[in-house]
């Protein structure tokens, strides 16, 4: 009986030794999964937020872009404006140029002249407005000597619309130079809407405003 005892006690001691092992064994699985677990979800949660900021910054981007073309089209539009209202203002001053024939007949005949040189012919023909046909018609022949000795020059009697200024062409209107007011505003208008954005806001127009 006592050695029976001592082998039930054996068997006992040998199952609490190997109960106690697995359970060992299964805590430190249990902690491994848990700590698997955790550093699973750390990485989750860490490429999660990677994404949901890389999304805000999309989105931002896109805030931002989108404000700024919208900014662009309103400065485009002022400019724009500032730049026909002061084109409106040329007019103005052309028209008050050519009712001054102190410093238009000068001019005219300056333009007469150099529209004159441009164009390889000796036989030309001069068109203008209504009001200057009615100025210059009495006094053409001495004016347009004067201002192109080299050349003959016929004052056309169809007026042309135009604010002031002179539009010379040759006689078959193959060739022809515009330097009425409107012609030559139309050939420097990259560079007066230059001059005229620079003179109205020295700065830009983005610190101008």
């Amino acid at each position: 009986m006592d050695q029976v005892k001592a082998l039930e006690a054996a068997i006992l001691e040998r199952a609490h030794r190997l109960a106690s092992e697995y359970r060992q064994r299964a805590e430190r699985s249990r902690d491994n999964i848990l700590r698997d677990a955790h550093q699973r979800l750390r990485l989750r949660e860490e490429r999660e937020v990677l994404i949901s900021k890389a999304q805000a910054d999309r989105t931002y981007r896109r805030m931002v872009q989108a404000n700024e073309l919208k900014l662009q089209k309103e400065m485009d539009h002022l400019r724009w404006n500032l730049v026909e209202g002061v084109r409106e203002r040329l007019g103005d001053l052309m028209q008050s140029l050519a009712n001054d024939e102190a410093r238009y007949l000068p001019l005219m005949s300056d333009l007469l002249g150099r529209g004159a040189d441009e164009i390889e012919r000796k036989e030309l023909t001069a068109e203008v407005n209504a009001r200057d046909q009615e100025r210059f018609r009495p006094v053409w022949e001495q004016f347009s000597r004067k201002a192109a000795p080299d050349k003959q020059i016929l004052l056309s009697s169809s007026p042309i619309n135009t604010l002031g200024g002179i539009l010379v062409r040759s006689n078959d209107n193959r060739i022809r130079v515009d330097n009425t007011f409107e012609g030559r505003m139309e050939r420097l208008r990259g560079s007066l809407q230059q001059t005229i954005i620079e003179r109205l806001l020295p700065g830009g127009i983005e610190n101008g405003i």
